[in-house]
């Protein structure tokens, strides 16, 4: 099995429920685990055999600059626009964390989502 892994990425963002998240904003670290083939990297040292983690980054920053209610939305938007620029995707492996999240009553270093895909899952979305 072969993975591309972007980890801890943050990004700052407007996403919650409340008005003043959308207002104040808050740091998000995100993670992508992408089951690819790359054989052809490994073996020619050519970025064409595998997947370029830059563009990966620029669909991660762009879904996140989209502020949203919920995180749920997000990686889903986010695993979406992946799985359609890079055919050669199999699986997803996502997580996006709100750091200091506006819990009432408790300190928490952060909350989030994660969501795993294959692309025949996300397949089975389009239907809806």
């Amino acid at each position: 099995m072969q993975k591309i892994i972007l980890q801890d990425i943050r990004i700052y963002a407007y996403h919650g429920v409340f008005p003043e998240e959308h207002t104040m904003g808050a740091y998000y670290k995100i993670g992508i685990e992408i089951t690819t083939d790359f054989t052809k990297a490994m073996l020619h040292d050519s970025l064409s055999g595998t997947i370029n983690y830059g563009a990966v980054y620029q669909i991660v920053q762009r879904e996140m600059s989209i502020p949203s209610k919920l995180l749920e939305h997000v990686a889903f938007r986010m695993m979406k626009s992946l799985f359609e620029r890079f055919k050669e995707i199999k699986n997803i492996k996502l997580s996006i964390l709100k750091e200091n999240p506006p819990i009432v009553a408790t300190e928490c270093a952060g909350c989030g989502v994660e969501i795993e895909l294959s692309r025949a899952e996300m397949d089975d979305y389009s239907v809806f």
